[in-house]
């Protein structure tokens, strides 16, 4: 009976799913062994530190994952990063195959003058620096003004806007990182402007997202009704079902009777940001109203631009507009590519079951005579890694110390701190 030695770089949902699809792929006849390895010491990717920490229900697709890990053919090998600790080229050599879920976190920019000035930052910094990811904890975020302005037409662009325009109070119940909760409990800011460079009938925003919206307990969110009937105009009749509920949620935002709470979110459309202005910080966004010479301004102190994301690049692999080079998510002899890293920042979770998939079943095809060469722990023999039972033991400390705060989980935040909770 053959059993395939199959190596995924990268746990997040793409990887999982990936692994999930060669469980269900299994027959008496082929038999896999996974290996999974993880660039950080906690695995599942964006739903860790990509979700927004009041969506806690997204959250729970990792009982998912921990049915994968615990299926019996499953390793994990977490704090351990291709191209530092091992090569692409070691793994394509030990394994029948090699699967890239190494997924899109570097957030793209804008090409305008002053992008680069203090408090002008990413939501690739941004999402990770409130969803205590390691690598960012020690992100500036300048929160000491009165305006922030957020560029984007996302899920990802929302959620940013609204983890600045709630009460941070809101927060305490979710495990948003501790030091996110304390400067957002700290910060001057009053007004969120969420801007987009098209109409709202080209938004990407989730009619569910949308329709949340209006239940912030302390928050004004202001659509302009204009804005929105103008919409429907350009869209016309033979509106996709999609855009017809997007534009039927913002149509009662803007319908929606004022509020007065101390803090508001509103959103702009048909704005595209030209140059950002300042004296050794962000002090204004210069705007040209898209399909016009209008130009206006906004005077604010933080910039978060939510436009898209793109791959950080592997050694050994090949890379073009921020993807790994595939065909269908197939890069060479024994290399696949799934999720972000094949396809780009596109879809929600679930898209990446079924793109997953059918990667996987392309790998099945594309199988050789089972080969057996060596153990990726011949290669760490210097270095230790996170296992699942370490891993375990990581979020079930999480899990008690939060606990009697009243939240899902205390998060760990920095490798140290993380890697002393597994025992390492």
């Amino acid at each position: 009976m053959p059993s395939y030695k199959v190596a995924i770089v990268g746990a997040g949902p793409a990887g999982y799913f990936a692994a999930q699809a060669l469980q269900n792929l299994q027959t008496e006849e082929l038999q896999f062994s996974i290996d999974m390895i993880e660039r950080l010491p906690t695995p599942w990717g964006l739903v860790r530190s990509g979700v927004a920490p009041d969506h806690p229900k997204i959250k729970t697709v990792s009982k998912v994952f921990e049915k994968v890990a615990n299926a019996g053919n499953f390793r994990l090998f977490g704090d351990v990063e291709l191209g530092t600790d091992i090569s692409i080229e070691q793994l394509k050599e030990m394994y029948d195959a090699v699967v890239i879920a190494t997924g899109s976190a570097i957030g793209k920019k804008l090409g305008i003058p002053g992008e680069d000035l203090p408090g002008s930052i990413s939501c690739a910094e941004f999402v990770p620096w409130y969803n205590a990811h390691p690598d960012f904890h020690e992100t500036d975020v300048l929160l000491d003004c009165q305006t922030a302005l957020v560029i984007g037409a996302g899920n990802v662009a929302m959620d940013v806007a609204r983890m600045l325009a709630l009460e941070p109070s809101e927060l305490d119940a979710t495990d948003t990182a501790d030091h996110a909760i304390a400067a957002l409990k700290a910060s001057a800011i009053r007004e969120v402007v969420l801007s987009a460079r098209r109409g709202p009938e080209h938004a990407a925003f989730t009619s569910p997202e949308l329709r949340e919206l209006p239940k912030l307990e302390h928050t004004n969110v202001f659509m302009a009704k204009s804005d929105i009937e103008a919409a429907v105009v350009r869209a016309g009749s033979e509106i996709e079902k999609d855009t017809r509920s997007n534009l039927d949620a913002m149509l009662l935002i803007s319908e929606k009777e004022a509020t007065n709470h101390d803090r508001t979110m509103k959103f702009q459309f048909l704005a595209t940001p030209v140059e950002i202005k300042g004296n050794n910080r962000v002090e204004e966004v210069v705007f040209q109203r898209t399909g016009s010479d209008e130009r206006f301004s906004i005077k604010c102190g933080l910039v978060i631009t939510a436009i898209g994301y793109e791959a950080a690049s592997i050694p050994g692999i090949p890379y073009e507009r921020g993807k790994v080079v595939n065909n269908e998510g197939r890069v060479d002899e024994n290399l696949y590519v799934v999720g972000w890293a094949k396809r780009g920042p596109s879809g929600v979770i679930g898209t990446n079951k079924s793109d997953s998939t059918e990667v996987m079943k392309l790998l099945v095809e594309g199988l050789k005579t089972a080969k057996s060469n060596g153990d990726i722990t011949d290669l760490l023999t210097d270095k230790s890694h996170v296992s699942q039972e370490k891993w375990e033991a990581i979020n079930a400390s999480e899990i008690a110390a939060g606990e009697p705060l009243g939240k899902p989980r205390k998060k760990a935040v920095t490798r140290e701190e993380l890697l002393s909770l597994g025992g390492i």
